[in-house]
């Protein structure tokens, strides 16, 4: 049995000799002796101490043993504490049986035998001692039980975590070859086509009007292809906290005309226009490559999802800090879906398909706060969305990570 610390001892007595006579007695290095001289300064120690054992003179001016006793059992806290009655009362008075009436465990008539004495506080040390080490153990145990609760609920948080990585696993995997699927099909098609014209020596479908047409059409799925590859590249390196960010010194106008003008015909097919609103040229530093790919990425969205309506993209500037906002008059996010969108692999959805791999919104936002700004969107169902990039103007220290 471990020991934990000493148990506490209680003598009250109005005379201080008999204190000090019994203090003698049963005094060791496992216990703490406490005196009281009255019934009402043993309760003040009661109430602020556990006492393994409570000995008290029976005889005591003011309140005596039996009715210190009384209080003690009235209560919770002092209820369970062994009493131990001493009186130097004849025999004939017959105090044993009111002291055992009242609640006692012993009562010892003076003079005290030393040996009975210390045998009988021996037996109530040990016993609060036990008890202070079953408590102990239990406590030991409750906190085993605990901790090992924690732990459950941790492998169980890690297995459906990992089960959850298994499934976007396997449902990344299929959609990247739905996704490249398309392109190589139409290439694969493409290919079949030309092979039977050669075949056939129909070398007029190669004529150069037809040729460029074909070179187009095969820049398009190449590009689709390079694009989907180039998006996982970017999150690997987004995870491993290897992706780049080089600031130089940016003309945001003029690289926003240039988007405009190379998504035109993009434009054009899905039935709308691109509106970029005049402003004055904004120059700031920053990664130029990068940032155009998430203003590519905000168009392509809103082509994609703005219901062939127009888009219309502004340029604020307040201080040292450039906000391009991306508005669409589409179908709107519902307020659930606003930060779910820049999850990776969330995807939106056109004509009732999911489109793309979901990355190019994880993968914007991630640049954005890599060059210290932020990506964020408001929307109203039914009304459109508009995606305001907020870019700070000076010069940047380019981020080592970028968080995942």
């Amino acid at each position: 049995m471990s020991f934990q610390e000493p148990s506490k001892l209680l003598i009250v007595d109005d005379l201080p000799d008999n204190l000090r006579a019994l203090d003698a007695l049963i005094r060791d290095e496992r216990r703490l002796v406490f005196h009281a001289h009255s019934g009402e300064e043993a309760l003040t120690l009661l109430l602020e101490h556990e006492f393994a054992l409570a000995i008290l003179d029976v005889q005591m001016p003011g309140m005596d043993g039996f009715e210190l006793a009384e209080l003690m059992r009235g209560t919770e806290r002092t209820r369970n504490i062994p009493i131990m009655f001493v009186s130097a009362a004849g025999r004939e008075l017959n105090y044993s049986f009111k002291g055992y009436e009242s609640g006692a465990v012993d009562f010892l008539y003076k003079p005290l035998d030393p040996d009975a004495v210390r045998g009988k506080v021996n037996v109530f040390v040990a016993l609060d001692q036990q008890r202070r080490e079953v408590a102990r153990q239990m406590e030991a145990l409750e906190r085993s039980r605990r901790e090992q609760e924690i732990l459950l609920q941790e492998l169980n948080a890690t297995q459906a975590e990992l089960q959850r990585s298994l499934r976007m696993r396997d449902e990344f995997m299929s959609l990247v070859a739905h996704e490249l699927r398309t392109p190589l099909n139409t290439l694969f098609l493409e290919i079949q086509m030309r092979t039977l014209h050669l075949k056939r020596g129909n070398l007029q479908a190669f004529n150069a009007e037809q040729m460029g047409a074909m070179v187009k059409r095969d820049e398009r799925q190449v590009k689709a292809m390079i694009r989907l590859i180039d998006d996982m590249l970017d999150v690997t390196r987004m995870r491993n906290g290897t992706l780049s960010v080089r600031p130089a010194p940016v003309e945001l106008m003029g690289m926003l005309e240039r988007v405009v003008s190379d998504l035109s015909l993009q434009a054009a097919a899905s039935g709308c226009a691109i509106g970029l609103q005049p402003h004055e040229p904004v120059f700031g530093h920053w990664d130029e490559f990068r940032i155009e790919q998430v203003i590519v990425n905000l168009l392509t969205n809103a082509l994609r999802y703005g219901g062939g309506c127009n888009v219309e993209v502004s340029v604020q500037v307040d201080g040292c800090c450039a906000r391009i906002d991306v508005a669409d008059k589409g179908k709107g996010i519902s307020p659930d879906d606003i930060e779910r969108i820049f999850q990776p692999f969330e995807r939106g959805t056109r004509n009732g398909e999911p489109k793309g791999l979901g990355l190019g919104l994880y993968i914007s936002r991630q640049l954005a706060v890599a060059h210290g700004g932020e990506l964020t969107v408001t929307s109203t169902p039914g009304q459109g969305s508009t995606f305001s990039l907020a870019l700070p103007c000076s010069v940047m220290t380019p981020r080592a990570e970028i968080p995942a």
